[in-house]
């Protein structure tokens, strides 16, 4: 594709994230343009169209899908749908950033990374953390060398009373694939494998809790709730991950539990010489000198045009040169995989080993 040719750009999904979507490459009008929007409520989506001076309003995906002046396709829906809207997209030709999880489920995961294997075309999975400036900061150290030989982790976000929508499709295991560590979880689990340089996950021993949802407690401010719904997902997990090389990740997540949080995600980075703590938008080194312990905060740039914005770009550059994003469906194919485990292991009480054949 031509560097000059703007990237035209479908969205399926005109909700609270397609709206985030929507004004993130409204920012980007020089590289790109919105020429078309679906929902499954119309009006919603009519509604976007006009605020947003979007063309195109299309009654299903699948009319979106086949147009043949959509260069790539956002799919912001329901995590059930996230794989046959991508697939579908990649064989009609299109390049695809799609909401985490990638799939529902790793089966779902491995039908996406095989068809972009087919097809040649840009998955991308929308995660934004990995784009934040501090993140950032901490990524270039370590690649640096400067904190050493990274051995371990630990992250999680552990929300107090927070447990969204409940009764809606969020807390449907058939919908949602499951509960904070398919939610929230998942964000936490891209972001340290970034920085701790992508190894290589090989085994997963995990427990997930249901405490507070079956009950309906711990309910969050998020979402509509649908009392004749149901809940039968987690709403606490807790795992730790084994790697190829030796080197293991810690996560533990909740939507509700009994503890003293301040509901921030967090992620800590151990390593040789020196390790990198990051904790509700702050974040510092820890290193020793002269026998004494170190703590280096980390500086927020003072103006800062955003985590999504970079997200957007890097998409949109991918696509003009074919290089594969930071979050490729492999990527998101190791989340899928790690999640499915920690499943497997909290029903059956052991090690799970994980399989990454097609």
């Amino acid at each position: 594709m031509s560097g000059q040719q703007k990237i035209r750009i479908g969205l399926i999904g005109a909700g609270n994230i397609g709206n985030i979507h929507l004004q993130e490459f409204g920012k980007l009008t020089e590289e790109c343009e919105i020429v078309a929007i679906t929902d499954t409520f119309l009006p919603l989506a009519k509604q976007r169209a006009e605020h947003y001076g979007i063309p195109v309003v299309s009654a299903t995906p699948e009319e979106l899908i086949g147009r043949e002046d959509i260069d790539a396709v956002i799919v912001a829906v329901p995590n059930q749908a996230h794989a046959s809207l991508t697939i579908r997209a990649l064989e009609h030709g299109k390049h695809v950033l799609v909401e985490k999880p990638m799939g529902l489920d790793a089966s779902a995961a491995k039908e996406i990374v095989k068809a972009q294997k087919r097809t040649g075309k840009t998955v991308m999975v929308a995660h934004q953390m990995r784009w934040e400036p501090l993140s950032l900061q901490v990524k270039e150290q370590i690649d640096r060398g400067e904190l050493g030989k990274i051995y371990t982790a630990k992250t999680g976000w552990y929300r107090r009373k927070g447990i969204p929508g409940w009764g809606t499709w969020f807390t449907q295991h058939e919908q949602s694939g499951g509960g904070p560590l398919i939610d929230i979880g998942v964000h936490m689990l891209d972001l340290a494998f970034f920085l701790m340089g992508e190894p290589k996950p090989v085994s997963v021993y995990g427990a997930t809790y249901a405490e507070f949802g079956p009950r309906k407690k711990g309910i969050g401010s998020w979402g509509k709730p649908d009392w004749n719904g149901s809940y039968d997902v987690e709403d606490l997990a807790t795992a730790i991950i084994k790697m190829e090389d030796g080197t293991s990740l810690t996560l533990e997540v909740s939507w509700a539990v009994h503890m003293d949080t301040d509901n921030s995600p967090f992620l800590h980075v151990m390593g040789s010489e020196g390790g990198a703590v990051l904790r509700g938008g702050e974040g510092k080194f820890l290193t020793e000198r002269f026998d004494k312990t170190v703590d280096i905060p980390l500086i927020k740039p003072e103006e800062d045009e955003g985590a999504r914005i970079r997200l957007s770009r890097h998409f949109l550059d991918c696509i003009r040169t074919g290089k594969a994003p930071w979050t490729s469906a492999e990527t998101g194919l190791r989340s899928n995989l790690i999640i499915d485990a920690i499943y497997e292991s909290s029903r059956n009480g052991g090690e799970v080993k994980l399989d990454w054949s097609l």
